[in-house]
């Protein structure tokens, strides 16, 4: 077995075995010490191969055990080590407050490399410095329901998105701060049965509109409509309808990622939502309007901004979706309108769909599909969708 099998054992293999040393994988192991069995887990941190309890069989069980390994993993994650973790909890640290553990927390994802770019450190910054400034004195261990509400509140149904990312920012913190032994208890700013019995969505309709997704019956016309006004931002716009791709990705584009022989268009990880590289199939219309834009291509750059070297903005993808009458819809959501569209018309597989729009699948079935990301498959579909649209 590889040393990525991981949850190896069961409670049965356990009773059953008499073995001195059991394996779980990912580095838990059941070791006969003495009279009695307990738990290590082992790991190696700043090059040094380590090993900690996590406690005795006869009260640390199977699933525990594997909880705990797998909090100590993510300490390891974040740079740190769980052994010097459990000691200072053991030691029952001196309250830190959330401000400190949030700005240290937020340290620890910089250093980890977790976040692709200085934007999404400086949103976070800003979420936990200035809007939940009420709460940054208070101990991270006190934080409770009325805590939270009370950052939530100024902003909630007025700055709705502000409020809803603020919101998933101290559960997330609060999270890590149970994980190192700092919290105990539920977490006050969990959504799901807990909050959304406080604070109410904001009107749906208003909701809707923030991705409001153009049918797909309309999206024949509207294409008719959108071939007809000139410049880059209305083709940039056709090809993020025809190839359903996010508007930073049609944006971002450089010619360097495409194959118009082998009519491929590959995008790099580092533009990827998800991180992960994604290979997109070029139907005849669209591999046609790329073909047209090389030729008057001046840089780099598929969709050059009005200000050399710069890409387009996401405003004038918007302003090109207006000029062709699309005003009420916006831009994301054609990634909607291209997935109701495989379900109602195209009748495709689940797993096809969703690897055309880049997410991340399920079950083992649609991850072997995702490996191997069913390129032809998909090639079938987005040419069927281009027809569709033109």
């Amino acid at each position: 077995m590889g040393s990525h099998t991981r949850n190896v054992l069961t409670v049965k293999s356990i009773a059953a075995s008499k073995a001195a040393k059991l394996r779980d994988g990912g580095g838990l192991y059941l070791v006969a010490r003495g009279s009695g069995r307990y738990w290590i887990f082992s790991f190696t941190f700043a090059g040094a191969r380590r090993e900690m309890g996590l406690g005795p069989l006869h009260t640390v069980g199977l699933a525990e055990a594997r909880q705990k390994a797998e909090e100590a993993r993510m300490l390891i994650r974040q740079g740190q080590d769980p052994l010097a973790a459990k000691r200072e909890s053991e030691a029952s640290p001196k309250a830190v407050t959330f401000g400190a553990y949030a700005d240290a927390f937020v340290d620890a994802a910089v250093k980890a490399g977790r976040w692709r770019d200085a934007k999404t450190e400086a949103r976070w910054r800003n979420l936990l410095g200035k809007h939940a400034a009420d709460i940054r004195a208070k101990a991270v261990g006190s934080i409770g329901i009325a805590d939270v509400v009370t950052v939530l509140k100024p902003l909630w149904g007025e700055k709705q998105e502000t409020a809803e990312k603020l919101r998933e920012a101290i559960e997330r913190v609060l999270d890590a701060a149970k994980v190192e032994g700092r919290r105990t208890g539920d977490n006050p700013a969990a959504w799901k049965g807990n909050l959304e019995h406080l604070l109410h969505k904001p009107n749906a309709l208003l909701a809707e509109k923030h991705h409001a997704a153009m049918p797909h019956a309309e999206v024949p016309a509207f294409m008719k409509k959108l071939a007809e006004v000139s410049g880059v931002s209305a083709r940039a716009l056709e090809l993020t309808i025809l190839t359903a791709v996010r508007s930073g990705e049609a944006r971002g584009a450089v010619w360097p990622e495409f194959d118009l022989e082998e009519k491929l268009w590959t995008i790099p990880a580092v533009r990827m939502k998800s991180g992960k590289e994604h290979r997109v199939p070029l139907s005849d219309q669209a591999a046609a309007l790329l073909t047209k834009m090389k030729k008057q291509a001046v840089n780099d750059l598929v969709f050059p901004g009005v200000r050399d070297k710069r890409p387009l903005s996401d405003a004038a993808l918007a302003k090109a979706l207006k000029a062709a009458g699309g005003g009420v819809y916006t831009v994301h959501g054609f990634r909607s309108t291209f997935r109701d569209w495989t379900t109602e018309v195209a009748h495709a597989p689940r797993e096809i769909a969703e690897a055309a729009l880049a997410h991340a699948v399920g079950d083992a079935v649609e991850r072997s599909y995702a490996r191997s990301d069913a390129l032809e498959r998909r090639r079938q579909l987005m040419q069927q969708w281009a027809d569709y649209c033109g």
